[in-house]
């Protein structure tokens, strides 16, 4: 499996570097106001989340680097992965470990020249064929869905959790996929029960009412 990384850390200060492959709960953020999203970043690593991709359609962009800098201090301080959605500059600005693109953002490649091995790049990917050229294109991980109905993408044809596992079994071990769409408690067994522990969740963390003890039952439910 091979995933690139950029340096971390004060230099001259020794940390660990977290695991993408290692991880399996993924929080994205929903739109809300900075201070709520900061809350919910802490509550979601808190709770176990490997990943908080920091994804928000609404802020100006100061707006969102500014978010994306006090993400930036929470997960480091966790030593979790932090994540970009769509802004390769601001991932940068931001000091991300990865930037997150989707059909309709910069390519792969694109984001490759400009951040070089300085970023982990993930892309969306709901067919095997998209999965590869991704892949081919210089992705380091997936996201596929719509593993469930959800009212983020409903543009998006759901592929249900055999679509995501169809995907899984055609990349491999070559990198990680992470089903992502309308998972929750209530079918986060769909998916392991087919072999797939890798999750992206936004309403499941983000909309529940004690969201550090959503994370750790769905932790908890990946892991079983």
């Amino acid at each position: 499996m091979r995933l690139r990384r950029r340096p971390r850390g004060v230099p001259g200060e020794a940390s660990p570097d977290p695991d993408l492959a290692a991880g399996r709960l993924y929080f994205i953020t929903p739109d809300v106001d900075p201070p709520r999203l900061s809350e919910l970043a802490l509550a979601a690593v808190r709770g176990g989340a490997d990943i908080i991709q920091l994804r928000h359609k609404h802020l100006a962009r100061g707006e969102l680097l500014a978010a994306a800098r006090a993400l930036r201090a929470i997960t480091a301080a966790a030593n979790r992965i932090f994540v970009v959605n769509d802004h390769v500059d601001i991932a940068l600005l931001a000091g991300a470990d990865a930037v997150h693109l989707g059909p309709d953002d910069i390519t792969v490649e694109g984001a490759r020249s400009v951040a070089g091995d300085r970023l982990l790049i993930g892309a969306s990917a709901p067919t095997p064929e998209a999965a590869r050229q991704a892949i081919a294109d210089g992705a380091d991980y997936l996201g596929v869905g719509p593993a469930f109905e959800t009212p983020v993408k409903s543009e998006k044809d759901v592929i249900g959790p055999e679509g995501v596992l169809e995907v899984a079994k055609a990349v491999g071990a070559e990198v990680p996929v992470f089903a992502i769409g309308g998972i929750d408690e209530s079918n986060v067994q769909q998916l392991t029960r087919l072999g797939l522990h890798r999750v992206c969740v936004i309403r499941a963390i983000g909309d529940a009412r004690d969201p550090e003890a959503a994370a750790r039952r769905l932790r908890a439910m990946l892991e079983s």
